[in-house]
């Protein structure tokens, strides 16, 4: 591979060097937000220095616990990110997209290596981002894949590892089929 190959080991180190941003989806659960937070800090030593959380009106009021949740996930692994709130309509695709795209036009701006997580988003959030995406390229699209909801309502190091597994769908994408 060349050094401008993303997938190149000159592309890898320089993505190490660059800061992190990381934005999460907030849906239903706040144990999906911070158990793919810590997933991907965890396996692919992903530890943003920026997070933004968007998520949909009927849903701002587990904002405050999804906060406290990257906090101390963050702090755990010896960090303090800037955390960054946005909330748009239920249901709300085209703000949502906006929001990403607006967001990761900024951060790449800024130098930012950029994820986005789409776990715990609720569909209309994760298609509006996904969507942004097709015209603004981002470094990772996070997604963990729980196999069994049975027991999935706790922190991640109390599922067992086998049913769990993070991918990053900007990845498997560059891998030859």
């Amino acid at each position: 591979m060349t050094p401008e190959t993303p997938g190149s080991d000159a592309a890898a180190t320089a993505r190490a060097a660059k800061p992190k941003a990381y934005i999460t989806l907030l849906g239903r659960s706040v144990w999906a937000l911070t158990n793919s937070y810590y997933a991907a800090i965890r396996e692919r030593n992903y530890l943003p220095s920026r997070v933004c959380i968007l998520t949909e009106e009927p849903y701002k009021g587990a904002l405050d616990k999804a906060v406290r949740g990257i906090e101390l996930i963050s702090a755990f692994f010896g960090s303090a990110p800037e955390i960054s709130r946005e909330v748009v309509a239920e249901g709300g695709f085209q703000d949502a997209g906006s929001r990403v795209s607006a967001a990761v036009k900024r951060l790449r701006a800024e130098g930012y290596e950029v994820a986005l997580d789409i776990t715990p988003g609720r569909k209309a959030l994760v298609a509006g981002s996904l969507l942004a995406l097709m015209k603004i390229p981002t470094d990772h699209v996070f997604y963990l894949k729980i196999s069994t909801l049975d027991g999935a309502s706790k922190p991640y190091l109390m599922i067992p590892f086998q049913a769990q597994r993070l991918h990053d769908f900007i990845e498997d994408a560059r891998r030859p089929a």
